[in-house]
């Protein structure tokens, strides 16, 4: 039997359930999730491993017009993946009405001759009979190679998701070992841990405004690794509700992200979290690089 290898792009606009998605599909959380638009700065690859195929998932930013460099280094991240891949998942939001964004990306997708399946998320939040006008209305505007859809949240017809992707997977090697699920380094992972806990409990514009950089990982004994990571900001505004009263709100954020970063290293450890001002980082090219945002 031949095997199949390939890689898929996961597009689709800010807050439509990508990450979910891959994180679904994967079996663990490697693409962080928030409710907050342009969670995911940059392409997450994750790596799915059945008998007779491996999936490489390029979990893209959110497609959107960008208002700073950062966003435009979101931008050239998400359209430049639709040029590398074999195939392509479009998600789409099932509870929201077509619009600019999904006209944008349908454009973008026109340049492309890669295969691309419509993937109509969010299936739980709606009655059965609104999903056909929903196939019915993207079918006009695109010729997809397949409709799937699904829920994110709860895993429905994901697998036939997964069947109806293989078809368009090409044959070919093993990338990667059957037990690799990234190919993020570890450091990286954790930043992104801490920062979806900063998205859950944060408002406004704190949320697009931070970034983390985990600047040491230090075996301190046997089964315990000091990690010392720093938040930046923008405004010493948003230094001040990052830290909180008595530093309350800094050690919740702590509090929150360590038991994921415990299983995820498989040691116990000291999260050292300190906050920083980095007036209009989002718009410097430097300091996006040097957060490995940016190419």
């Amino acid at each position: 039997m031949s095997y199949k290898s390939g890689f898929i792009a996961v597009v689709g606009r800010p807050n439509v359930g990508k990450s979910t998605l891959i994180n679904k599909i994967i079996g663990q959380k490697i693409a962080i999730m928030s409710d907050k638009p342009q969670t995911t700065r940059s392409r997450i690859q994750c790596i799915l491993t059945q008998d007779d195929a491996q999936f490489i998932f390029l979990d893209t930013p959110g497609i959107h017009k960008p208002k700073f460099k950062l966003g435009e280094y979101m931008l050239k991240a998400a359209e430049g993946t639709l040029k590398e891949v074999d195939a392509i998942f479009f998600v789409i939001d099932a509870s929201e009405k077509f619009g600019g964004g999904e006209k944008y990306i349908i454009e973008k997708l026109s340049a492309t001759d890669k295969p691309v399946i419509l993937v109509i998320n969010k299936i739980d939040l709606l009655e059965r009979e609104k999903i056909l006008p929903i196939i019915a209305e993207y079918s006009e505007r695109y010729k997809f190679a397949a409709i799937v859809p699904i829920s994110a949240a709860d895993g429905s017809n994901v697998e036939e998701l997964l069947t109806e992707a293989k078809k368009f997977l090409p044959e070919g090697p093993k990338y990667y070992s059957s037990d690799m699920v990234t190919d993020q380094p570890e450091r990286l992972i954790i930043a992104e841990i801490i920062r979806e806990k900063i998205l859950h409990v944060t408002e406004d514009e704190v949320p697009h405004s931070v970034a983390v950089d985990v600047e040491e990982m230090t075996e301190r004994k046997k089964s315990l690794t000091y990690i010392r990571a720093v938040i930046y900001v923008e405004r010493d505004s948003q230094k001040g509700i990052l830290i909180g009263k008595d530093g309350g709100f800094l050690k919740n954020i702590g509090k929150n992200a360590r038991p994921e970063i415990e299983m995820l290293i498989g040691k116990k450890v000291f999260l050292d979290l300190w906050v920083k001002v980095k007036r209009g980082w989002r718009n410097s090219d430097g300091l996006i690089k040097s957060l490995g945002l940016g190419e």
